[in-house]
């Protein structure tokens, strides 16, 4: 996810708001990394931050998309603005929602069934994200 993350603050520069979702892809992109690598306190503390940003962004987004065009909430068309953006922050959202749940302290003896939820759900998460993100590019686009 730190690799999907860290590309898509790389092509946010050109946004009219990237400054938003420049910060919420670095951070996650550092959660990512951080929590890959060890538990760290920073890690700790950038995933609620990280959780905090990606709803404020998904409610801005979504709102934003009642106002233009209805459809455009429940749409998976890529090539829209408004449906990446809305994914994206979408997946930020269950990234730091799994590491917040992560560095929870959970009672010993749920501790190894909590952690293969949260490795299921984050292998889940890789495969939808990249899985959306490849199809874009190579069946959808037009280069």
């Amino acid at each position: 996810m730190a690799a999907l993350f860290a590309y898509s603050a790389s092509v946010q520069l050109n946004d009219p708001d990237w400054y938003f979702w420049f910060s919420l892809y670095t951070f996650a992109t550092l959660v990512n990394l951080l929590k890959s690598c060890r538990r760290s306190r920073t890690s700790d503390i950038l995933a609620p931050v990280s959780l905090l940003g990606a709803i404020i962004l998904f409610v801005k987004v979504v709102v934003e998309a009642f106002a233009d065009d209805l459809l455009e909430v429940f749409s998976l068309d890529m090539e829209k603005k408004v449906v990446r953006e809305k994914l994206g922050s979408g997946f930020v959202i269950v990234s730091m929602f799994l590491h917040v749940n992560a560095s929870c302290k959970p009672v010993k003896n749920k501790r190894e069934k909590v952690g293969r939820s949260i490795d299921l759900g984050m292998l889940l998460l890789v495969v939808i994200s990249y899985g959306l993100s490849l199809g874009f590019f190579l069946l959808v686009k037009e280069i």
